[in-house]
């Protein structure tokens, strides 16, 4: 039996989830495992030896759901070292009169990986945002076309070598192979976008444990992500300040009785709390405690605004017209979606990735907490066919001489993809390479 596995490795827990696409292209969910997650630090490893046993803890246990052996799995990426720049660049092609072909976007992006970064830091996605062929501008696909000069602008994303080498240490050592790593902001829009929605311009807003990633789709293409380096664990943190009580507590209490909107509380509204070994209950005001959600969902929200709005969504050309979609476990807690709407002025809804999972599926997979999750796994899953295509490369021959007939359908930006999927596969692979070396 054919099936894939994706990794999402959070900051408070780490799942692993096994599956396969049935004959409706929907996914067939056969097993998951989740295990709280030590040794990660808002979305970083730092602890390989907690971590590799969380990583074990989950990946048992969605094998012993499923009945099933892991091997490969793909993996999620994220955390306070991310960075994202726009970059443009050209290529002079030797002979004008010859159509644009994949190999002229292949050596176009190889030359973006070849930008010198800081210290420390490498590229893991180069996304092509638009074309322009000979001072011809918004260009979405050039392949076929005639031209001497080819530019485009990118959407780099960068990372820190040494987390993103760390991740892939973990998995080997847990005894796993690395199949592929992906942005999650990536692998959340996956799950819980819609194309419509991708086209007509969405801002996605995952809020996590330890970090809160956003991603800013319009025209069907990603335009900017972000990593803001904090989520939902500080709201947690906050309550158990403020409130004075145990880290746990504070937890139930924010899942519970949580609200990101005060007013929506009674003055009387009273929760009471068992105090420690022998000492009196605490009483705590609902008010109180959505009082000091408040001001740190408003932070979280505020920062994420700062970014949709360095994106430039006031333009009219890169105007969000789906609004925001909130996805992720911090987003569950009540009244989100209303303070969203009153401190951006733009529509929003909770991101369920339920569309793409078949109907008889476990409710809790289809939750915003999964978002990721079931990303990765869409991810292993899309590998997987890319990888077992058979007589895949006459059929990206064909579909490029498509291209140079003019009659560019369909087919063409999926040769295109997987060209550019290529490039990062590569990118795996000189991880994988390091990896082995290190042993």
């Amino acid at each position: 039996m054919n099936y894939s596995v994706g990794l999402d490795i959070g900051t408070t827990k780490i799942v692993a989830i096994i599956g396969k696409e049935n004959e409706y292209g929907k996914i067939e969910v056969l097993g998951t495992g989740k295990s709280k997650s030590l040794g990660v630090h808002r979305g970083v490893v730092n602890n390989i030896t907690q971590t590799i046993s969380s990583i074990q803890q989950a990946v048992e246990q969605a094998e012993l759901n499923a009945g099933l052996k892991i091997g490969s799995v793909v993996v999620g990426i994220a955390g306070q070292h991310i960075r994202s720049l726009q970059h443009s660049d050209y290529i002079t092609r030797s002979d004008s009169e010859e159509v644009i072909g994949d190999d002229d976007l292949d050596k176009l992006c190889n030359q973006v990986y070849k930008l010198v970064m800081l210290p420390g830091e490498e590229i893991i996605h180069v996304l092509p945002q638009e074309y322009k062929v000979d001072g011809q501008s918004e260009i979405k696909e050039p392949i076929g076309m005639y031209g001497g000069r080819l530019e485009a602008n990118f959407h780099v994303v960068v990372g820190q070598v040494s987390s993103i080498k760390n991740i892939g240490r973990c998995i080997k050592s847990a005894g796993l192979d690395l199949g592929n790593i992906t942005l999650e902001p990536l692998a959340s829009s996956e799950a819980v976008l819609s194309q419509e929605e991708k086209e007509a311009g969405v801002a996605l807003i995952d809020i996590g444990g330890g970090t809160t990633d956003l991603a800013i789709f319009k025209d069907g293409i990603i335009r900017h992500t972000a990593v803001i380096p904090f989520g939902g664990n500080v709201i947690t943190e906050d309550i158990k300040e403020g409130c004075s009580i145990i880290e746990k507590q504070a937890e139930l209490l924010k899942i519970k009785f949580g609200s990101a909107w005060p007013g929506e509380n009674k003055d009387n509204e009273i929760v009471s709390i068992p105090g420690l070994r022998g000492r009196d209950p605490k009483e705590i005001t609902l008010k109180n405690l959505s009082k000091i959600i408040h001001a740190r969902v408003v932070e979280i929200i505020e920062q994420a605004y700062v970014e949709i709005k360095n994106y430039g969504h006031e333009e009219q050309k890169k105007k969000l017209i789906a609004g925001i979609v909130l996805t992720g476990g911090g987003s569950q807690l009540k009244h989100l979606k209303q303070l969203v709407e009153y401190i951006t002025g733009m529509d929003t809804r909770i991101g369920y990735p339920n569309e793409h999972l078949a109907g008889d599926s476990d409710e809790e997979i289809a939750s915003p907490l999964y978002a990721t999750a079931v990303g990765l796994l869409m991810n292993a899953i899309e590998n997987e066919k890319k990888n077992t295509v058979p007589g895949e490369n006459s059929l990206d021959e064909e579909q490029v001489l498509v291209g140079e007939a003019q009659t560019v359908g369909n087919e063409v930006p999926n040769a295109l993809n997987r060209k550019h999927k290529s490039i990062f596969d590569k990118w795996s692979e000189k991880l994988k390479d390091f990896l082995d070396n290190a042993e």
